[in-house]
């Protein structure tokens, strides 16, 4: 079989979508004759009739159907190649959506992407920035809601590509009068006698804690659920409950909240963030721009 010409794939969508060969001239500003022989070139390269006649137009037939599928397929693969080889010959530019876990926005995500962002070459590019619990951003990904997503490495990715990002360590975080509070270091095993606030209970790391929890015969127990780490802390403040936050986190609110920051001395208690996308040969120049730059920055930290 001879190589199929884009143009008359697109003249045959066009045809499909009007119902009608004038309809369809005019939209391409085509005489209909015209199209009809490319149309009659296109049955026979393929070997098979693509339309039937109707009273007031046509309509594909069986196989034209299927051929209509992959043509919307293929014009759309060759105008995602325009797109990004016009993305590299005027400068990077472009939208990339980004899914990341509350963790990973509260830490450095938001500084790393600034940086990324005030570079004069990346004038052109657009980031959206959403939080998600990360089993929701493993979801985002494959189910191609963004193309990149930021995570904790212990959720299940599957089939996605990932590269290393940054780390942080979960710290207990308590108020200056607290019975822990002059306490150097502290196991988890110890902390589960007190009421926790803690943030959405399908994220990954409230699954760890809970599982953890009934690892050594013990239950997690939680007095507040909040959506942010601000909220927590402030819950904390006020004397309600204590808290498992990554101590980064933590030491932007400490001074001002009044709270003490306590090491939990558990080998999980330090975390490895990666950058999670489908396939790197699929990303968009400015997608591949921003992942690069991230694990430029996750590598230098």
């Amino acid at each position: 079989m001879r190589d199929l010409d884009l143009t008359s794939l697109r003249l045959f969508v066009s045809v499909c979508e009007t119902g009608n060969i004038a309809r369809a001239g005019e939209r391409a500003n085509i005489v209909g004759s015209a199209i009809s022989k490319r149309l009659a070139q296109l049955e026979d390269t393929l070997g098979t009739p693509l339309l039937t006649r109707k009273r007031h137009g046509v309509a594909p037939t069986a196989a034209g159907q299927t051929l209509l599928e992959h043509a919307r397929a293929m014009l759309a693969s060759a105008s995602a190649i325009e797109r990004d080889m016009g993305a590299y010959a005027a400068g990077a530019r472009g939208q990339v959506r980004i899914l990341a876990s509350a963790s990973a926005l509260a830490e450095s995500l938001a500084d790393d992407i600034a940086t990324f962002l005030h570079e004069p070459a990346h004038a052109n590019i657009q980031v959206n920035l959403e939080e998600r619990v990360s089993p929701d951003i493993v979801r985002g990904i494959r189910d191609g809601t963004a193309s990149i997503g930021v995570c904790w490495d212990a959720a299940d990715i599957g089939t996605l590509q990932a590269r290393p990002y940054r780390t942080d360590k979960l710290a207990m975080v308590v108020p200056r009068k607290h019975p822990l509070a002059s306490r150097k270091s502290v196991r988890f095993e110890e902390i589960l006698d007190y009421e926790h606030v803690s943030l959405p209970v399908n994220s990954a790391v409230q699954v760890m804690l809970q599982r953890e929890a009934a690892r050594v015969g013990k239950v997690f127990r939680y007095r507040v659920v909040v959506n942010n780490f601000e909220a927590a802390l402030r819950v904390v403040r006020a004397g309600l409950a204590v808290c498992l936050v990554p101590k980064e986190v933590a030491e932007i609110y400490a001074t001002m909240y009044e709270l003490k920051i306590i090491p939990l001395s558990e080998p999980w208690a330090e975390r490895r963030f990666i950058i999670v996308y489908r396939d790197e040969a699929t990303l968009t120049p400015a997608a591949q721009l921003l992942v690069d730059h991230l694990a430029a920055k996750g590598q230098a930290s």
